[in-house]
């Protein structure tokens, strides 16, 4: 069992920035494909970017490619999503997630342990 908790959402202008962090607890994320989601009101939950278990292989949205940048820290246990040039689209709460999985994965069916999520609110 995999415990993933968030952290790092806030209120930002467009055009700012922020991080987030995945902290996770309970089995080492070094054998799990990682992801992160995000869900906007009224709409279904969408892959912002994946990354692989086994070579680091990492999977970005269209949206966001060239603005976000994920990453893995296996010593420290945590996965984070560096978000620049926020545009007003791209608030939504946003949720880690880990896959039993070593494989890159970009469903979000695929994946067996979730965050709470944090809001991340781009004002115009």
């Amino acid at each position: 069992q995999v415990q993933l908790v968030e952290s790092g959402g806030g209120l930002v202008q467009a055009g700012g920035s922020l991080r987030l962090s995945c902290a996770a607890s309970g089995s080492t994320l070094d054998d799990y494909a990682l992801g992160w989601f995000r869900q906007a009101p009224g709409k279904g939950r969408e892959a912002v970017s994946c990354i692989s278990g086994s070579d680091g292989t990492t999977y970005y949205a269209n949206s966001v490619k060239g603005r976000f940048t994920a990453s893995r820290d296996n010593a420290k246990n945590t996965v984070y999503l560096q978000m620049n040039s926020l545009h007003s689209e791209d608030t939504a709460v946003y949720y880690c997630a880990a896959a039993d999985t070593r494989a890159l994965v970009t469903g979000a069916h695929r994946y067996d342990y979730w965050g709470q999520g944090t809001q991340v609110t781009v004002s115009s």
